[in-house]
């Protein structure tokens, strides 16, 4: 078992507060100890940031781009080493493990290793000026030049823990900032991994740092910090609220990619190619990731006249699935993250049933040995405003709720605090596209929870604030200068 330490300045640093243990969510046992981070270590990781900007921000963008480069290559490089690792902390099976979380981030770095190319510069046309008490007149010349930020506080979630990272770190150091990381306390392992790995790619010492903690210190104690000149932070809307007031003491700029509680919009005109990719898709809530993503598509929102064939339908997706120990080939739906997330997600089960909703499957903790599991669930018969209907669980539960009209059907998918991801299914793409101008969400996918890499992901109202993904991510990480000059 390794015991780490604050990755800060180019080098592993003790930590002032000791350690605390780092825990596999299918076994229960301990995958290794994470260091806990006092306010000085904060503040010594937020001063190497500070003292690295001079130097990273400078630097040519062919030289960031070729250390991002190799940053990917490593990452790549060192896959099978490094999957083991966020498996045992994350949970996740292997077909999340392999696919998504060591070479999802490896691709994010290599994008934004092209990213680091991108002109950064928007020229403007002369325009006559006449002359004022202020200035002679002329013809006077403009451009709009997007400059870093500075120091960029990351703090993120704990279920794809160096992917997110790696979305967050990648843009910014592609634009030129420094970086302190502060990932989850469930599982930050991984993520201190990144930094000798991204020193050997070249990087400054003192450009990225990390710092973990196994409570909540560590993160208001960066998000406080007067030398953080940027907060992205990853996780739930109740967190990012709390950042955002403290952030605003100071006039932090921040990127907010909060909680979701989508809606999967099945609409009457939907075929039976397009019910089962709704089907399919809604059932993407219980096996990938158990449940643990932001985008999943926890209400299904289906015409009445559907409604008990898509129930049916659910019903018969949920039985198939595989629950157990994510290092089998064969698992489907692995452990939630912790007993104490395990324990809110069935406070929530039992909640609905308490009012009124009907139980079609799932509901029990299935029966393994050790680990923090969930049955897939799904409850029919919810009512829009009921707690479940309305709250972010993060784990593998999917309620269902008729509707007689498109008209209904939008007040319930915009009826929550949330406005992450929602979908439209219909066998009429231009009226799913119509609806989807209804929706009060960030993104909306047309008959598909599929994804395209380059468009600007965020979210309406408390599931977030600004825009990152593709070239939208170079644009959340910098600041806009405006220089005018007479021709």
């Amino acid at each position: 078992m390794t015991m780490y330490q604050h990755w800060i300045g180019g080098t592993w640093r003790a930590p002032a507060a000791g350690h605390y243990p780092v825990v596999n969510p299918a076994t229960e046992e301990v995958v290794g100890s994470a260091p806990e981070a006092s306010d000085a270590d904060v503040a010594d990781a937020v001063a190497a940031a500070r003292a690295a900007y001079e130097e990273w921000s400078r630097a040519e963008p062919r030289e960031r781009s070729v250390v991002l480069d190799r940053a990917a290559d490593l990452l790549t490089e060192r896959c099978k080493e490094l999957v083991p690792l966020l498996q045992a902390e994350t949970g996740s099976t292997p077909r999340v493990a392999t696919t998504m979380q060591v070479p999802t981030a490896a691709d994010r770095f290599r994008r934004y290793a092209r990213g680091a190319l991108e002109p950064g510069t928007i020229p403007l046309a002369p325009q006559p000026v006449k002359a004022s008490p202020l200035a002679p007149g002329g013809l006077i010349g403009a451009a709009a030049v997007r400059r870093p930020v500075g120091v960029v506080a990351c703090i993120t979630s704990y279920n794809f823990p160096i992917v997110n990272l790696a979305g967050k770190v990648a843009p910014a150091l592609a634009m030129g900032n420094t970086v302190v990381a502060k990932p989850a306390p469930q599982d930050p392992l991984g993520c201190l991994e990144l930094g000798p790995l991204l020193q050997e790619a070249g990087l400054p010492a003192g450009a990225f740092n990390v710092v973990t903690g196994s409570g909540a210190s560590a993160g208001e104690a960066l998000v406080a910090h007067p030398d953080v000149d940027m907060v992205s932070f990853t996780g739930s809307s109740a967190v990012g609220r709390r950042i955002a007031r403290s952030a605003g003491d100071t006039m932090k700029r921040t990127l907010m990619e909060l909680g979701g509680k989508g809606a999967a919009i099945v609409l009457g005109d939907a075929d039976e190619r397009v019910v089962k990719s709704a089907v399919s898709a809604v059932g993407s809530t219980w096996s990938f990731h158990s449940g643990q993503i932001c985008t999943a598509p926890t209400r299904v929102l289906v015409h009445r006249s559907l409604y008990e064939k898509v129930v049916a339908a659910l019903e018969q997706y949920a039985s198939s699935l595989v629950v157990g120990d994510p290092v089998e080939n064969s698992t489907m739906v692995g452990p939630l993250i912790s007993a104490a997330q395990r324990d809110r997600v069935e406070a929530y089960i039992a909640g609905a049933l308490d009012q009124g909703a009907r139980l079609v499957a799932g509901g029990e903790r299935p029966a393994t040995k050790t680990g923090f599991y969930v049955a897939p669930t799904l409850l029919a018969d919810v009512a829009p405003t009921m707690t479940v209907a309305q709250e972010e669980l993060f784990g593998p539960v999917v309620v269902a709720i008729p509707f007689d009209d498109d008209d209904e059907a939008v007040r319930i998918a915009n009826g929550t605090p949330y406005g992450l991801y929602d979908y439209v299914f219909s066998a009429d793409a231009g009226r799913a596209w119509a609806l989807a101008a209804r929706l009060r969400s960030g993104n909306v996918g047309i008959n598909t929870v599929q994804r395209h890499p380059e468009t600007p992901f965020g979210g309406f109202k408390e599931s977030g604030v600004g825009r990152d993904g593709g070239s939208f991510g170079l644009h959340a990480y910098s600041e806009l200068q405006s220089v005018v000059w007479p021709s």
